[in-house]
């Protein structure tokens, strides 16, 4: 088994996980604490992070013009979408602050090897990840506090989430960092980061199941509205599609390029979010249900993407 096969049909494994997670949670009705599901998400992060280039954030500046795309697509047109679509879903506080959380910050980790597989540019997306990393965790307090006002900050100051962040985003950069400047230094250092990238997707299926084990039964007592929510989801795939495609014509970039583009505004960064959601206080438990949902969808639409999108661009 080779890395590159492992990571073409995670999808599979992805879908297999949560089958087998959501069996087990609504046959037993199991209850893991948080802490269990934090350690694998924590590898997951750290051993993304580690192939993030944040040490080389130079180069991420050379393409000046699919940078531009990026953060014009990811950060103006995509919020204005999801202002639009969340007028879809249910008017619940709790329900859109999930909906916001989750659609707001573009993916970081497999949008690289979606990219890839659809035919788009895998440098492109490697290099720009370090910039849609910093640009998301910088706008999505502001956004939030748009989106939502005064009970926004009243959430912020109920849950843990600075805990949070330091446990699960700042020691995994740090450590991620370093991680890097020992690879840029030393052989060893590389070996090591070529070993991470086995990680993400067996990771990332733990973190599935044991998400799918403990929140199958929360999401089938929240299934009530949850339909809309998914609706929201499947269109804002095609909505993401259509930003894509016209932020590429508009800023004139070539084909694998656009592709490259519709596949970042297609995928959503949920596994970063999923511990600030898990972090919310008591009555917000509808929030969690809408991120464990929204990459369900996202799998299964990028499955249509992998097939449409190197046909239309």
């Amino acid at each position: 088994m080779t890395r590159e096969r492992l990571e073409k049909h995670q999808v599979w494994l992805y879908l297999v996980a949560v089958a087998t997670g959501v069996g087990l949670g609504l046959w037993f009705r199991l209850e893991v604490a948080d802490a269990l599901i934090y350690l694998p998400l924590g590898v997951l992060l750290y051993a993304t992070f580690a192939q993030v280039p944040v040490t080389h954030l130079p180069e991420a500046m050379r393409d000046r013009r699919y940078l531009t795309a990026t953060l014009l697509a990811n950060f103006v047109l995509v919020p204005v979408a999801i202002w639009l679509l969340a007028w879809l879903a249910p008017p619940e506080p709790a329900i859109l602050l999930g909906l916001y959380m989750v659609l707001l910050v573009p993916c970081t980790d497999w949008f690289i090897v979606f990219a890839h597989l659809g035919r788009g540019d895998a440098r492109l997306a490697i290099t720009s990840t370090p910039i849609i990393l910093l640009a998301q965790f910088l706008l999505l307090p502001l956004y939030l506090w748009l989106f939502m006002g005064e009970t926004f900050s009243d959430i912020i100051r109920a849950g843990p989430f600075v805990q949070v962040f330091v446990l699960l985003i700042v020691i995994p950069l740090i450590l991620a960092g370093s991680t890097q400047i020992w690879g840029d230094r030393r052989p060893t250092g590389r070996k090591m980061i070529e070993g991470l990238a086995w990680l993400p997707v067996p990771c990332l299926g733990i973190v599935l199941f044991l998400i799918a084990t403990t929140q199958a039964g929360q999401v089938v007592d929240d299934m009530r509205g949850m339909e809309r929510v998914v609706l929201v989801f499947v269109l804002y795939l095609v909505a993401a599609a259509g930003i894509g495609m016209l932020t590429a014509w508009m800023l004139g970039l070539s084909s694998i390029a656009g592709r490259t583009l519709i596949f970042s505004v297609g995928t959503r960064n949920s596994f970063v979010v999923l511990p600030f959601a898990l972090a919310l206080p008591a009555g917000w438990e509808a929030a969690v249900t809408v991120v464990v949902l929204q990459p369900l969808v996202e799998l299964l639409g990028i499955l249509v993407y992998l097939r449409v999108v190197p046909r239309c661009v």
